[in-house]
């Protein structure tokens, strides 16, 4: 039995010599990057992708393809594989899981979601962003946020407190998805898998607090 080479839009070929691939085995491609990889499709990939690679009838394809078409900008097709491809290679489970952390860092995520992502999955997610470490003992001598986001994080984060205490009063700082409000306040941090804190600062600057 023989087929042609899977091939993408620009004419490149679709395999793990290309590079940025994935595998079918999770401990080489989590479920993360697995549903991330094909949410990430292009416009001219995704419906030869949806036609190799699904079990979708024809039919269905093509009521995807007209739905895209009204809104290219909900990603409807990439959604659709992203869907069947990581439930039927990994399972239902990991697929919502990996919906659930990609919500964390476009979305509004509480913090009750961003408990239950496992370690390596939230390393993923912030996979680049800056990370500094800090003693975890040290925790409970730190008076206020001003002081946790700035002098205590060896300015990383912010350079110094007042630098910190204004943004905070602006509202741009949050702690692990929850905002900030009084840069005095005494902090009150739930440890995510009992090591990270996650900042943001702004909209779209993400630290990542490493407590050991």
């Amino acid at each position: 039995l023989t087929s042609p080479l899977v091939r993408k839009a620009d004419g490149s070929k679709f395999g793990k010599s290309e590079g940025g691939n994935v595998w079918l085995d999770p401990e080489k491609t989590s479920p993360y990057k697995f549903y991330q990889f094909w949410l990430n499709s292009s416009d001219e990939d995704v419906v030869s992708f949806l036609k190799i690679f699904t079990l979708f009838e024809q039919e269905k394809i093509e009521s995807l393809q007209q739905e895209h078409g009204k809104s290219p900008n909900l990603r409807i097709m990439q959604k659709a594989l992203a869907e069947d491809m990581t439930s039927r290679v990994h399972s239902k489970q990991d697929f919502e899981s990996a919906v659930k952390a990609s919500s964390i860092l476009f979305g509004n995520a509480a913090i009750e979601e961003l408990s239950g992502i496992d370690e390596r999955t939230l390393l993923e997610v912030f996979d680049g962003v800056p990370q500094v470490n800090i003693a975890k003992g040290s925790l409970v001598n730190i008076k206020d946020y001003a002081e946790l986001l700035s002098e205590s994080t060896k300015g990383s984060i912010f350079s110094s407190k007042g630098e910190a205490k204004r943004m905070i009063a602006g509202g741009g700082v949050m702690v692990n998805k929850i905002k900030v409000s009084d840069p005095a306040a005494r902090p009150e941090i739930r440890l995510l898998n009992n090591k990270y804190i996650l900042v943001q600062k702004g909209k779209k600057n993400y630290y990542l607090v490493i407590a050991e």
